[in-house]
């Protein structure tokens, strides 16, 4: 798998979440097997107006390779923005036409591209051109089922210089519900040489492999899925590469990557900040457990690492 100049050992991505694929998430998913990630997408005008936020969002520390994902609606700043990415050094610069978050998708941005195959041309083209680094794109089946342009989109991105494309098989008004549409990736993969990356709906080791053989993708990217289970793309590289099927993660591993990822937040954003953000991670890491409900309305009074550490400690006692 080659996107540029780039090879990568495993075909198992991490896609870029708002909001979750922050830097220490990014990092643990890279130390369990993640080939390559994605940092949260950045307002195009947001950096090139110098917004501090936007330069906490972009950096990268040891989950490499990590692309830079920028979003907007017009090409001179998109190409502006990609040039103050490479501050942050990131091996690609990738570009959100998938977004369906209502605040993203009415102001011109994400998913709403794809309404406008020729905008998403120009600002692929004007990015392209604008940085030495490869340029991927990241779309959706369609704007809705009577538009369905996945594959004119894709065959526009090619034209215009992309190095790759994702594709995430739901139109934006599906959002999240539903199924993922295998044929419409496959449809693409057809359509271009460049590689395709398959997205949606991607848990474990048997939904990554129906997503490559349905799709004949080149590689996959895995987004809710990995939520709570970094341990995903370690399984997913052991089953492609071997066939092996590794064993589940105990509750105890659990409890202890949960309390590490944590810590990583803290590290980078100060507790105060951390233990909100942990609140939403908790909830995935204790899904499932006995008495998960109680335990999540728990987590979210904690103020202070030591409180969760406490009930990691107490939830792995009783569990094992």
């Amino acid at each position: 798998m080659e996107i540029g100049n780039l090879k990568f050992d495993h075909t198992a991505f991490l896609a870029p979440m708002a909001g979750i694929a922050d830097r220490a998430f990014r990092e643990l998913c890279v130390q369990h097997g993640a080939a390559y990630t994605v940092t949260e997408m950045v307002s195009s005008k947001g950096l090139t107006m110098g917004d501090k936020k936007s330069a906490q969002l972009l950096t990268i520390g040891s989950e490499r390779p990590c692309g830079a994902q920028i979003f907007g609606d017009d090409p001179e700043t998109m190409a502006q923005a990609a040039k103050k990415c490479l501050a942050f050094s990131p091996e690609i610069i990738d570009i959100n036409m998938g977004c369906p978050a209502p605040k993203i998708a009415s102001n011109g941005g994400g998913a709403s591209l794809m309404k406008n195959p020729q905008l998403a041309y120009e600002i692929t083209k004007a990015v392209a051109e604008a940085v030495p680094v490869p340029v991927t794109v990241k779309i959706r089946k369609g704007w809705d089922n009577d538009s369905i342009n996945a594959v004119q989109m894709a065959a526009l991105a090619e034209k215009a210089g992309a190095a790759a494309v994702t594709v995430h098989g739901r139109t934006k008004e599906q959002m999240y519900s539903g199924k993922v549409d295998y044929d419409i990736i496959a449809e693409v993969k057809k359509a271009v040489s460049i590689p395709v990356i398959g997205n949606g709906d991607i848990t474990d080791e048997q939904s990554a492999t129906m997503m490559m053989e349905k799709t004949n993708c080149d590689a996959i990217m895995i987004g809710r899925g990995a939520l709570g289970n970094p341990w995903i793309f370690s399984r997913i590289n052991a089953y492609f590469d071997e066939c092996r099927v590794l064993p589940p993660p105990t509750i105890t591993q659990k409890m202890v990557t949960m309390l590490g990822h944590v810590q990583k937040i803290i590290e980078y954003k100060g507790e105060y900040i951390g233990m909100r953000e942990a609140r939403h991670h908790a909830g995935y890491y204790t899904k499932g457990l006995r008495g998960g409900a109680t335990l999540r309305r728990e987590i979210c009074q904690m103020e202070h690492f030591e409180q969760l550490q406490e009930l990691a400690y107490k939830i792995a006692k009783e569990n094992e």
